[in-house]
């Protein structure tokens, strides 16, 4: 399986919606990246969208409400 796109909306931290296109410069050519990034940045926040796009829920929070891991100020999360 290859990921090509993992779209987010108000996931822990990253509040309003974003995309993450992989099958775009500059990810499409190199076969390897890295996530990096400050404390907060949003790195397992990525992680949590794509386990919670694939699976339902997200591997880190025993809950399985995807709910758990929205965002306080919010009133609906989504990843796909």
């Amino acid at each position: 399986m290859k990921i090509l796109r993992v779209r987010l909306q108000n996931l822990n931290a990253l509040i309003g919606e974003h995309e993450l296109d992989l099958s775009k410069q500059p990810f499409i050519d190199d076969g390897l990246f890295a996530i990096v990034g400050k404390t907060g940045a949003g790195k397992t926040t990525l992680l949590d969208a794509i386990t919670l796009g694939l699976y339902g829920k997200m591997a880190r929070y025993q809950n399985d409400s995807p709910d758990f891991g929205m965002n306080r100020s919010s009133a609906q999360c989504y990843a796909e």
